[in-house]
C-alpha cells in the first residue's frame, strides 16, 4: 500500500480512530488525578516527518517524549509528547512538589507511568475497534530537543514510510491548559492491516 494514495474516506476513518483513542486516554488520565478533565476535539493529521518538528515551533524546543514500540499484529511506534510546562504541572499536581530546573528520576518515572496509562488506553481502544492484537512495550522517556526526540522514529521508519499520524490533544483541568500530542507511526503493512480490518478499500 502506498500511504500517499490514501483517499479522504481513509483519512476520515483514521481521524475517528484518533478521536476515540484520545478520548479514552484522557478518561484514563482523569482517573489518575481524580479530577474532571475537559478535552477539545483532537486535531488529527497525516503528516510528513519533516513537518512534525514545526508543531513545537523550533527543532531545539525542549519537550518530554515518552516512546513505545507497537507489538502484536501491528508494528510501529507511538510517541506521546508533552511540553515542559504541561509536564511540570502534571508532576506538581500528582506529587505535590515544585519541579526544579530538571526532572528528578522519580518525577521522570511518574511521567512514564502517565504516558504508559494513556498510551495503553489509546492502543486498547484501537485494538477493540479493529479487532487486531496491539500491545505496547514498556515506556522509554527522553527530555530533549524536539528534533532529537523525533529523529528516533524518523530514522527507524525512513525506509518504509515518511508519514506519521499526528493527534494533537488539548485538555483542561479547571482553567489550566495541558497539551499532549500522540504520534502514531505504524509501518506500511500495519497501516494496511488497520484499514482492511475496518473494511476500507483503497484507491490505487
Amino acid at each position: 500500500m502506498n500511504i500517499d494514495k490514501l483517499n479522504e474516506t481513509c483519512i476520515d476513518i483514521l481521524k475517528e480512530l484518533g478521536n476515540i483513542g484520545s478520548g479514552n486516554a484522557i478518561t484514563a488520565l482523569a482517573s489518575i488525578i481524580g479530577k474532571k478533565i475537559d478535552m477539545k476535539i483532537p486535531s488529527v493529521k497525516l503528516m510528513d516527518f519533516n513537518e512534525v518538528q514545526n508543531i513545537f515551533g523550533l527543532a531545539d524546543a525542549i519537550i518530554v517524549g515518552i516512546y513505545f514500540d507497537l507489538e502484536g499484529s501491528v508494528k510501529g511506534n507511538i510517541l506521546f509528547s508533552l511540553d515542559i510546562e504541561s509536564a511540570s504541572y502534571l508532576i506538581e499536581y500528582l506529587m505535590g512538589v515544585n519541579v526544579g530546573e530538571e526532572f528528578s528520576d522519580i518525577e521522570k518515572s511518574a511521567l512514564q507511568e502517565i504516558g504508559n496509562i494513556m498510551a495503553g488506553s489509546y492502543v486498547s481502544s484501537l485494538s477493540t475497534l479493529t479487532n487486531l492484537d496491539m500491545k505496547i512495550s514498556p515506556p522509554a522517556i527522553s527530555i530533549d530537543m524536539a528534533g532529537a526526540i523525533l529523529s528516533v522514529p524518523a530514522i527507524k521508519f525512513s525506509e518504509l514510510s515518511d508519514k506519521i499520524l499526528f493527534i494533537e490533544t488539548e485538555f483542561f483541568e479547571g482553567s489550566k491548559l495541558i497539551k499532549g500530542d500522540f504520534f502514531l507511526i505504524p509501518d506500511i503493512e500495519s497501516f494496511d492491516k488497520i484499514l482492511n480490518a475496518l473494511g476500507v478499500e483503497l484507491d490505487g
